[in-house]
């Protein structure tokens, strides 16, 4: 399926990046914010299949199926650029700046935030009926799962934040595993196997991804979660965030651009 070589998909890893820093801020928001609220509506989509079916295997085979439509369609999620752009200022692309790296972040999570706060509400007053009736039964699975994964945390103290971080970091691992997985054919069902494989392993492993916990929690106070929005800033959001920026530039990013962009000039001799 026009199958692209490491050396030129990473080539093309390092000039998004670029493109990303350099992009405007209207269009990196814009960009940002219907990632965020796709991704959210694949979330409601595999909790709802977990809660209907029984199996979490469901789920999870099915929930890529946002991501691969937020990166067909151009957009953009924090755990992605956290993986591309340091590799455009790592390459020593003129203009490219730790402050415009920094800016892009900032924009992207904002954008993010947006859309899936956009879609929490939205999906919260579906559960309810408007916030009339109790929350069915997806609306509460979902305010269980922002109780566990914050206060279930804070349970264990460091250990648990441990955890938390380790699980983010595995999470961008397999995310931007998804990411470069759009890189590595030009034929749409190419990208698409590529991105499925790695998104279906972190969402079945319950590996935390910041921008799916955007929904996910936001929603779950809406719903009736036991827990506070200093508990999901402290014991999910802000850890995940860290990790899931290790983990995309760590084991993915450098990996990649290391291995097959710097060897590039000796594998020709």
């Amino acid at each position: 399926m026009a199958y692209l070589m490491p050396s030129e998909f990473v080539t093309k890893m390092v000039d998004a990046g670029e493109a990303k820093v350099f992009m405007s801020t209207r269009d990196t928001v814009i960009r940002a914010f219907m990632a965020g609220a796709i991704l959210a509506l694949a979330a409601a989509f595999a909790v709802t299949i977990n809660v209907q079916t029984g199996q979490p295997l469901a789920g999870a085979v099915l929930f890529p199926v946002g991501f691969c439509i937020l990166y067909l369609l151009g957009f953009d999620l924090l755990t992605g650029v956290f993986t591309l752009v340091p590799l455009a200022w790592i390459d020593k692309r003129p203009g490219v700046t730790i402050k415009g790296i920094l800016r892009n972040w900032s924009l992207v999570f904002v954008g993010n935030f947006a859309g899936a706060l956009v879609v929490a509400v939205a999906m919260s007053i579906i559960f309810t009926f408007g916030f009339s009736t109790e929350p069915n039964a997806v609306g509460k699975a979902i305010g269980h799962i922002g109780e566990g994964r914050t206060v279930g945390y804070a349970a264990h103290g460091a250990a648990g934040m441990l955890t938390l971080f380790v699980r983010g970091v595995l999470c961008n691992w397999m995310v931007s595993t998804g990411v470069v997985g759009a890189m590595v054919s030009t034929h749409v069902s190419g990208k698409v196997m590529a991105m499925w494989m790695p998104i279906m392993v972190f969402f079945y492993m319950g590996f935390e991804h910041s921008i799916v916990n955007m929904f996910l929690f936001p929603s779950g106070l809406l719903l009736g979660g036991q827990f506070t929005l200093g508990d999901y800033f402290l014991w999910n959001e802000l850890p995940t965030v860290l990790g899931n920026l290790v983990g995309g530039i760590t084991f993915v990013g450098l990996t990649l651009y290391s291995t097959h962009v710097r060897t590039a000039p000796k594998l020709q001799h």
